[in-house]
C-alpha cells in the first residue's frame, strides 16, 4: 500500500492539535485573555449611563420641585451627604464628589421661575465640565416636558471663573501614575520572584545553598532583599520622572515621596508571595507565565489603573475592590493628590496586609527546594 502523504499530514495536525490544547500558555493567551478584555472594555463600553458622579446638594436648596425630582432620578448623579461644612468642604477640595448644587426660587424672573448653581474646585477639573452638561440637558428635559412652547422652566447660574474654586488641579498624570506604580510593583513580585526561586530550584542552586552554613530563612531573604531593592529603585525613578516631566502631584514634597515609597516596599513584599506561590506549583518555566497572568491581568484590569472602578457595573464592582492592586492604587492616590499620610490610608494598608498572610500561608504549603 503506498505511503500517504495526506494522512500523514492529518496525523501530525491531530497530535499537533493535541499538543496546543495541552498547553496552560496556549489556552490562557488565545482564550481566557481576550474574553476578558472583551468582559472589562465591553461593560465599560455599554454602560449606556455613563460616569457617575457624586454630588452635593446644598442644604438651603427648595426641594419642593420637578427639578429636584428629576436630579434624584438621575443614574448618573449620585447625591451624597457629611455631617458638617467641614468634611463637605474637605471632600470637595480633594477632587472626591464633583461639585456642589444649589435649587433655588428666583424672585425676580416669572419666566424662569428656579435656578441652579454650581461651584466646584479645580481638584475636579475631570467631572465639573461632564457635571455641568448633566445639568444643563436635566434643565432642557424638564422645561421640553413642562412648557414646551415657552422659555427655560429654570436658569443655570454657573461662570467657572467665579464658581470654580482654584485648590490645585487635577491631571490625568495624577490618576495614571499611581495606577502604573502599583502594577509595576504587582508585575516585579510576582513574575520576578516566581522565575527567579524557579530557576534556582531548578537549576539546583537552592539544594548547593545547603551544603553552606547559611540558613534557609536567610537565604530566602536574601534574594527577596535583591528584588526589593531593585524594585524600589524602580519606583523612585517613576515617581521623579512623572513629578518633573508631567508635573505628577506630589502634595507635601518630601513627606508624600517617602509616605509613597514606604508604601511601596510594603506592597512588593505582598505581591512577592503570589511570586512564591506560583514558584512552587508550576511545573516547568513555560506554566509560569499563565498563572502569573492569572494573578496580574485581571488586577491590571479592574484595579483601578487605568480608568475608576466606578466605570464598571455595580455587580462588577465589589470583584475589583476585593483586589489588592485597587488598594493599593487607592492609596497612592489619597497620598499623593489629597495629602494623606500613611495613617489615614490605614484601611487600604490593612487589606494589603491581610492579602499578605493569605499569600504567604498558601505559600510556605506549596514551596519547594528542590
Amino acid at each position: 500500500m503506498p505511503y500517504s502523504q495526506f494522512k500523514a499530514m492529518l496525523a501530525i495536525t491531530k497530535a499537533s492539535l493535541r499538543s496546543i490544547t495541552r498547553s496552560p500558555s496556549a489556552m490562557i493567551f488565545s482564550f481566557i485573555f481576550p474574553f476578558i478584555f472583551i468582559l472589562v472594555f465591553g461593560f465599560i463600553g455599554d454602560n449606556a449611563t455613563g460616569p457617575s458622579f457624586k454630588v452635593y446638594l446644598d442644604p438651603h436648596s427648595d426641594t419642593a420641585n420637578v427639578l429636584y425630582q428629576a436630579l434624584t432620578s438621575m443614574k448618573n448623579i449620585k447625591l451624597v451627604k457629611y455631617d458638617n461644612a467641614q468634611e463637605q468642604h474637605s471632600e470637595l477640595i480633594k477632587g472626591r464628589i464633583a461639585g456642589v448644587v444649589l435649587i433655588s426660587k428666583t424672585a425676580n424672573d416669572p419666566l424662569h421661575p428656579f435656578a441652579i448653581s454650581l461651584k466646584s474646585t479645580t481638584s475636579s477639573n475631570d467631572k465639573w465640565p461632564q457635571l455641568k452638561s448633566l445639568l444643563d440637558n436635566l434643565i432642557n428635559q424638564v422645561s421640553n416636558k413642562m412648557y414646551p412652547d415657552r422659555k427655560a422652566y429654570a436658569s443655570f447660574n454657573f461662570n467657572p471663573a467665579t464658581d470654580i474654586e482654584t485648590v490645585r488641579e487635577y491631571k490625568t498624570i495624577d490618576f495614571i501614575l499611581p495606577g502604573q506604580l502599583g502594577f509595576s510593583l504587582l508585575s516585579a513580585g510576582v513574575f520576578g520572584v516566581a522565575f527567579m526561586f524557579f530557576n534556582l530550584r531548578n537549576t539546583l542552586v537552592l539544594k548547593r545553598f545547603f551544603a553552606t552554613p547559611i540558613n534557609r530563612s536567610y537565604i530566602i531573604l536574601g534574594e527577596g532583599l535583591s528584588r526589593v531593592i531593585f524594585q524600589l529603585v524602580t519606583a523612585v525613578v517613576i515617581i521623579l520622572v512623572g513629578r518633573f516631566l508631567f508635573g505628577f502631584t506630589l502634595i507635601h514634597g518630601v513627606q508624600t515621596f517617602i509616605d509613597m515609597m514606604v508604601l511601596s516596599f510594603l506592597a512588593l513584599v505582598v505581591f512577592m508571595g503570589f511570586g512564591f506561590i506560583i514558584s512552587g506549583i508550576a511545573k516547568s518555566d513555560s506554566t509560569i507565565p499563565p498563572f502569573a497572568n492569572l494573578i496580574t491581568l485581571p488586577q491590571f484590569l479592574l484595579g483601578g489603573t487605568f480608568f475608576s472602578v466606578d466605570a464598571f457595573p455595580k455587580w462588577l464592582q465589589p470583584v475589583s475592590k476585593a483586589m489588592p492592586l485597587t488598594h493599593l492604587n487607592q492609596a497612592f492616590r489619597k497620598i499623593a493628590f489629597e495629602g494623606q499620610n500613611l495613617w489615614q490610608v490605614k484601611t487600604e494598608i490593612l487589606i494589603l496586609l491581610l492579602w499578605g498572610v493569605v499569600a504567604y500561608f498558601v505559600a510556605v504549603k506549596v514551596f519547594k527546594w528542590e
